[in-house]
C-alpha cells in the first residue's frame, strides 16, 4: 500500500508545482497589465502571490508530498511534518468552500489553478497521506497542525501592517475590527487543532487496522 501512497503523492507533487507555477504566472501577468514592466510586474506578482495561505500552504503539501514519493524515511516526511501539511491542504479546500468559493468566479486558466489547488490537491493529499504507513503520532502532535496557521497569521498581520493589504477579508481589521477578526483567527486555530486531533484519531485507526490485518 505505500508503493502505491508513494505513487499518488508524487502526482500530488506534481499538480500541486503545476498549479502553483500557472498561478504565479496569471499574477504576474495581471500585474504588467496594470502597466509595469516585466521585472517591476514580476516583483509584485511575487509579492502578492506569497500573500495567500491557500499559495504557501499547497507549496508546502507539494514539498512534502515530493518527499514522501522520494525519501520517505527522510525528515520532511516525518509523521508531524505530514500532520501539519495534511491538515493545512485539507482545510484550504472546506474553508475556501465556505468562506470564499461565492465571492468570486474564476475563468479561463484562473479556474484551472483555482480548482487545481482548492479541489485537486486537498483529496490527492489525503488519500496520498492515507495510503502511507502510520503509528507515529500521539493525540499531543496535533499542536503541530496548529503551526502553520499561526505562522501565517503572524506573516499576514505583518505584511498587512506594511502595505494595508490582507488576503482574505475575515482577516482584515480594517474591514472587521480587531475584536472580529481576532474570534475569526481564534475559529480558525481551533479548526486547525481540531482536524488535527481527528486526523491522529485517523492515524492511530489506520495503524491498528493495518498492523491486524
Amino acid at each position: 500500500m505505500e508503493r502505491w501512497g508513494r505513487r499518488l503523492a508524487l502526482v500530488a507533487a506534481l499538480v500541486g508545482f503545476a498549479a502553483l507555477a500557472l498561478q504565479l504566472g496569471i499574477i504576474v501577468v495581471k500585474e504588467g497589465q496594470g502597466g509595469l514592466a516585466l521585472l517591476p510586474a514580476l516583483g509584485a506578482g511575487l509579492w502578492r502571490f506569497f500573500g495567500y495561505f491557500t499559495i504557501l500552504g499547497n507549496m508546502f503539501a507539494a514539498v512534502v508530498a515530493l518527499a514522501m514519493a522520494l525519501a520517505p524515511r527522510g525528515v520532511l516526511a516525518g509523521a508531524r511534518v505530514k500532520l501539519a501539511a495534511v491538515v493545512a491542504i485539507v482545510l484550504i479546500g472546506i474553508v475556501y468552500s465556505l468562506l470564499l468559493r461565492h465571492v468570486w468566479n474564476p475563468t479561463g486558466w484562473q479556474a484551472v489553478a483555482d480548482h487545481a489547488l482548492h479541489d485537486v490537491m486537498p483529496p490527492l493529499f489525503l488519500l496520498a497521506w492515507a495510503l502511507m504507513p502510520h503509528g507515529g503520532l500521539a493525540f499531543r502532535d496535533a499542536l503541530w497542525a496548529m503551526v502553520p496557521p499561526l505562522g501565517y497569521l503572524a506573516y499576514a498581520m505583518a505584511r498587512g501592517a506594511y502595505d494595508g493589504w490582507y488576503a482574505y477579508w475575515f482577516l482584515d481589521p480594517a474591514k472587521l475590527g480587531p475584536e472580529r477578526m481576532a474570534l475569526n483567527a481564534l475559529a480558525l486555530a481551533a479548526g486547525f487543532l481540531a482536524a488535527g486531533l481527528l486526523l491522529v484519531a485517523l492515524d492511530r485507526f489506520l495503524a491498528r487496522r493495518l498492523k491486524g490485518g
